[in-house]
């Protein structure tokens, strides 16, 4: 019965479950696809020149995938706390609950990770073609449609889907339904402890890898700097709240101070709602996080050995890194959408009380921006740390190379797509019905 109702509520509400089937749909291609051309390179010996980067590469994208999938479906079911709260003023315990929650995620992780395994071959294939025309594999990669990537791609979907959602659903009926049904949107509890534990480890734990990159070989010391980034990127994300509430306050202020009306919306939301703005920064911190350590980290393990790309093999970095960056930047998009999707009541509220709708928009723009700019500050200060420890192990000086218009590329995108996303959501709310359908 559980499963029939889950597969009803997935099949009559396409919209609100399109970005976590998205999100686990491009995971599984991702680890499907790099673990095929990875299985492919391995019986080239022309290719053991690059096994290393398709590996950190793969790895990168395991990394991004877990990281999307957990953050989007949480916040998907965060979003349905009134659902889940009705439920339960109804009658249905917190297990039963759960077991409704779990089993959404479910049908949603089936049909996603099938869709997400058909499409990793032609991504598979759309690589090991890349390769062979950049020179890093003459001869080509052969893609074989082997059960191994496959599997794990699989596992990851679904295991991570069903994670998320599990824990999720634990916040989600952690609450008395009267007290979720609430009006008012402040935050009282804006660090959770289990948050601030697994924030606290893995800040500790990247605080480590940094300590012990300077002391490796320049040969281990990129991927351990590369891991560094990841472990930093999940104790920023934990304890992220803090920070937007702190930098959301200053940076509204400079909003406020341009735009009186709209840029005080946007400083009185931030501050209201940090954790729901953290999980709009999150996927543009690792997106800058990530990313730069990546390319930045080839380039300056180049130069220290005196090396110059030329030709295709310049896009060789970045085309490795570049699948897992668009997916984070999808996650941006979807992130900013269903964020400010969930202040529909709010933006109607406002325009009873007289609020125009072009006010609206900039606030919605003012938000975004401020968002996008903590992401982008955590994500540079996260790189920049890794970075300048495998420069001491490279070089033996705190330097690294970068390359600006790389930078400041990867940060319009973000910016662009969490706009267009924000707009996007928020438009049937500013110009369409006071209240809703």
């Amino acid at each position: 019965m559980t499963l029939v109702l889950a597969w009803n509520n997935v099949r009559t509400n396409r919209v609100g479950f399109a970005a976590s089937f998205a999100a686990v749909a491009l995971a599984v291609m991702l680890v499907g696809g790099s673990g095929l051309v990875v299985s492919g390179a391995a019986t080239r010996d022309e290719s053991n020149g690059v096994m290393g980067l398709l590996v950190l590469s793969a790895v990168v994208s395991g990394f991004v995938s877990i990281f999307v999938v957990a953050g989007t479906l949480s916040l998907h079911v965060l979003r349905q706390r009134r659902t889940w709260a009705l439920l339960r003023s109804v009658g249905m315990t917190p297990r039963q609950v759960r077991r409704l929650i779990t089993a959404e995620a479910l049908v949603v992780a089936v049909l996603a990770s099938a869709a997400g395994c058909v499409l990793a071959v032609p991504y598979a294939a759309a690589m090991a073609a890349f390769m062979r025309m950049a020179g890093l594999a003459p001869g080509g990669v052969p893609v074989e449609v082997t059960k191994g990537p496959f599997i794990v791609a699989l596992m990851v979907g679904l295991a991570v889907t069903l994670l998320a959602a599990r824990v999720a659903a634990r916040k989600a009926v952690g609450v008395g339904p009267l007290e979720v049904l609430r009006d008012s949107a402040v935050q009282r509890l804006l660090l959770p402890w289990p948050r601030a534990v697994v924030g606290g480890v893995a800040l500790a734990g990247g605080a480590v890898l940094l300590w012990l990159v300077p002391q490796l070989t320049p040969k281990n010391a990129a991927p351990t700097a590369l891991g560094t980034t990841m472990a930093l990127c999940v104790g920023a994300s934990a304890l992220g709240p803090v920070a937007v509430r702190g930098m959301g306050w200053l940076l509204g202020a400079v909003a406020a101070r341009l735009d009186p009306g709209a840029g005080m919306l946007a400083r009185s939301s931030l501050v209201a709602q940090p954790r729901r703005a953290m999980s709009a920064a999150s996927p543009v911190m690792l997106t800058i996080a990530l990313a730069c350590t990546f390319l930045f980290a080839v380039e300056t393990t180049d130069a220290a050995a005196g090396v110059t790309r030329t030709g295709p093999a310049v896009w060789v970095a970045p085309m490795l890194v570049g699948s897992a960056v668009a997916y984070t930047v999808i996650s941006v998009l979807n992130a900013t959408a269903m964020t400010m999707a969930e202040r529909a009541g709010e933006i109607r509220l406002l325009r009873t009380v007289g609020t125009k709708p072009r006010q609206l928009a900039r606030a919605v723009c003012w938000e975004t921006l401020i968002v996008t700019c903590i992401g982008t500050l955590l994500g540079t200060g996260i790189a920049a740390a890794s970075l300048t420890m495998l420069g001491i192990a490279v070089t033996g000086e705190p330097w690294f190379a970068y390359s600006l218009p790389q930078y400041a590329g990867l940060v319009l995108v973000c910016a662009v797509s969490g706009l267009a996303g924000g707009l996007a959501a928020t438009r049937r709310a500013r110009h369409g019905a006071l209240l809703p359908d």
